[in-house]
């Protein structure tokens, strides 16, 4: 089975070919000649996923799925969610380099912001839109855990080397992708599609 994830990360896509294995084949924007950027302006992470996957289908009529997550820290009360990837800029900072680089300005504002607090508690949560034939299916997946306040690791992406899962005395960023993916919010949304998608092609399987 084919399918097209509607990212331009090249961290998800690496995640993700791990996961899916040999049974379907992922494509990514640039396979299918489309490297400009998808809207991302809705209020949560389902309607973000939706609109991103149905940007992609309605434009190339290609089964597709999108993905928006979200770190939400209680004491933050629950931010910055929706705003993750781009926390730092809504107070006029840059997120990334002048060579693509994350700039470490989002874990900056986020550990600062969290300076004074006594709840470290956070999740990371995933949700997956996939549109097959026009129709949308919803994955989620929560990794509950907490933030360190200073960073631990060189792997991963994002706000990895903040972020200590629970059960666990490492962080995101000191573990290996297969590592990660065993436990990762991102692995168990990511593994509810697949098992939808093999089932779905069983089904369809003469």
């Amino acid at each position: 089975m084919e399918l097209v994830f509607a990212t331009n990360n090249p961290g998800k896509l690496r995640e993700i070919e791990d996961l899916l294995g040999s049974d379907f084949r992922l494509r990514s924007l640039k396979d299918i000649g489309f490297e400009g950027d998808i809207p991302e302006t809705n209020p949560t992470l389902e309607e973000n996923a939706s609109a991103k996957a149905f940007y992609i289908y309605n434009r190339y009529s290609v089964s597709c799925f999108a993905d928006d997550t979200g770190l939400e820290v209680d004491a933050l009360n629950n931010e910055p969610g929706v705003y993750s990837a781009r926390y730092a800029e809504l107070d006029g900072n840059k997120v990334f380099g002048s060579r693509g680089e994350l700039t470490g300005a989002n874990i900056d504002k986020l550990l600062r912001l969290l300076k004074d607090k006594d709840s470290r508690k956070a999740r990371f949560r995933t949700v997956i839109s996939l549109v097959l034939d026009g129709a949308e299916h919803r994955f989620e997946g929560i990794a509950p855990g907490m933030i360190i306040d200073e960073r631990r690791g060189a792997e991963g992406f994002g706000y990895d080397p903040v972020f200590v899962p629970e059960e666990s005395s490492r962080t995101f960023a000191e573990m290996s992708l297969g590592e990660k993916n065993r436990i990762s919010h991102r692995a168990i949304a990511f593994r509810k599609l697949v098992s939808f998608l093999t089932e779905q092609r069983d089904d369809r399987s003469p």
